[in-house]
């Protein structure tokens, strides 16, 4: 059962990383005019990384009695969210208010950065189940 459950909460991390990060926000900007968009991307973002840390957090414990690795890498996950979701997020809303645009420019592609390596993590540990 537990098995079943790190599999599936992995798999539910990885789609939902995707789908926010590939097709929600860029949707958003492609039906929104920005200024809508971004300020919308703004109120959601907090809840997509809450969603990053419970489902990582889960698949983890869940694959602790399975796969030490698959559980380090979701822990790790969990633990490099927070800051992102508590300090980086507030320091890009920050240069977005100030017209800090390179500063702005530079965090989120951090932020990106970060969730891009989240994904292929994640996306890792679904192949090597294969």
């Amino acid at each position: 059962m537990t098995y079943s459950l790190a599999v599936l909460t992995t798999a539910l991390l990885f789609g939902g990383m995707m789908l926010y990060s590939f097709g929600f926000a860029a949707l958003l900007f492609s039906v929104l005019p920005k200024q809508t968009a971004g300020a919308t991307l703004r109120r959601a973002f907090p809840l997509f990384y809450v969603f990053v840390m419970a489902t990582a957090a889960v698949a983890a414990l869940a694959w602790l009695s399975h796969d030490i690795t698959a559980a380090m890498v979701m822990a790790g996950i969990v633990l490099s969210t927070l800051p992102v979701r508590q300090l980086l997020m507030p320091a890009i809303n920050h240069a977005t208010d100030t017209g800090r645009r390179q500063r702005f420019n530079w965090l989120h592609g951090l932020s990106v950065s970060i969730t891009i390596i989240h994904i292929v993590a994640t996306g890792w540990l679904l192949v090597r189940l294969g």
